[in-house]
């Protein structure tokens, strides 16, 4: 899917941002595998002075085919998609252009994956029923080269700092074994996971292991079950 680029007269591209009649505006990429979902957004951004959407997606895999090819501000990325879901992109992003900041904006509450996407790199985390000028406001601070934390995840952090243990489990997880967790849970075998994260079958192994120990479980179906029991995949 080609960048989507404006049609108004005056515009250019200039230091790195769009000039539309004499203002710069933040390049948004959205990905989103729901065509309403990006159609929504992108009539909310477009009624901003100095954001403007100048790319869509609707796979992980033709978020990362627009990055290589187009400059962008900020992506704003949701998990569930297919091909690719947004895990996997985020890493993918974080590789490729380790600069570009991303805004997980999910259908997902923020208990169930902030934490461990902001430990991703992920520069903010929103759920999609969020309030339209909060996502507003989330764009400029990521894109001001701040992170963006909502009032309900920064309640989450402070609990999860005064209360450790009343971490979910699947929150007390490295990066990497939420990787392998995920991907266990959504039914991949460890021949897949080596593949797509560039790993021996026996690390994925490992790491299964010890998702194992750490979460008291002791099948990938088990694992499966706490998924879907804690709605972090459907």
């Amino acid at each position: 899917m080609a960048p989507i680029q404006s049609e108004a007269a005056g515009d250019a591209i200039a230091a790195g941002n769009i000039m539309v009649n004499g203002v710069m505006k933040k390049r948004v990429l959205l990905v989103d595998d729901h065509g309403i979902v990006r159609s929504g957004l992108r009539a909310l951004i477009e009624q901003e002075p100095d954001i403007a959407v100048t790319g869509e997606a609707g796979t992980g895999v033709e978020a990362i085919a627009l990055v290589r090819k187009e400059d962008f501000d900020i992506v704003l990325l949701d998990i569930a998609m297919p091909d690719k879901d947004g895990v996997d992109t985020l890493r993918d992003l974080r590789r490729l252009k380790p600069e570009l900041p991303v805004l997980i904006l999910s259908g997902y509450a923020e208990e169930l994956y902030a934490t461990n996407l902001i430990r991703s790199g992920c520069r903010g985390y929103l759920s999609k029923d969020a309030d339209p000028d909060e996502i507003i406001k989330a764009i400029r601070t990521i894109c001001n080269g701040r992170r963006y934390v909502s009032a309900e995840l920064a309640d989450l952090l402070a609990t999860q700092l005064t209360k450790p243990t009343d971490k979910q489990v699947h929150e007390t997880l490295s990066q990497r074994e939420f990787q392998v967790f995920y991907k266990l849970a959504g039914g991949k075998s460890p021949t897949e996971i080596a593949n797509e994260l560039f790993l021996s079958v026996k690390t994925v192994s490992t790491y299964r292991a010890r998702v194992l120990e750490k979460m008291n479980l002791k099948s990938n179906a088990d694992l499966t079950y706490y998924a879907i029991k804690n709605e972090l995949i459907n």
